[in-house]
């Protein structure tokens, strides 16, 4: 069963949420930076406060329509004026395998592309997150490379291929 879902700018309430999952080994399993001690709501709301001021990133909360509940995260990065870095993460684990993630990612990259009217938006994945791999192919997103730091692989989307994926 997919849920409806839709995208909201992150605010310092989402602390309250958030500073759970950022505590639980399982959500950060394959991602390239992981909490090396507890991370209290205090703290989580600082990080937030800080993050939230940033004119080079978009941050959102993925939630569901249904009931407004706030099940995760999705951002833009490191934005140029051509370009931004996307990352996107589930905290609410009941929810995933449910279709959100492709959901949410095509409602960021219609924002990212029509709206902000950014050329690329790139992204790193661990090749064992087989679920993101399998997103980001589904999405269009196209391997361009790899992070010979960590064994990420690199990929892209133009937007020229997104508008043709959309059609």
């Amino acid at each position: 069963m997919e849920a409806s879902v839709y995208i909201r700018p992150l605010t310092l309430e989402d602390a309250k949420t958030s500073y759970l999952w950022r505590n639980d080994p399982e959500i950060w399993k394959y991602t390239g930076s992981k909490p090396d001690q507890f991370i209290s709501q205090a703290m989580e709301t600082n990080w937030l406060e800080n993050k939230l001021n940033k004119p080079n990133e978009k941050r959102f909360a993925i939630c569901v329509a249904a009931n407004d509940q706030y099940i995760g995260n999705i951002q833009l990065l490191d934005i140029t004026d051509t370009e931004a870095t996307f990352h996107i993460f589930i905290g609410e684990k009941s929810f995933w395998g449910k279709g959100i993630s492709l959901a949410a990612t095509q409602l960021l990259l219609t924002f990212a592309f029509l709206e902000m009217k950014l050329e690329n938006v790139s992204l790193e994945v661990n090749p064992m997150n087989t679920a993101a791999l399998a997103l980001y192919n589904r999405t269009g997103f196209l391997a361009i490379g790899k992070n010979q730091m960590n064994g990420f692989l690199k990929m892209r989307l133009s937007r020229n291929e997104f508008e043709i994926s959309m059609n």
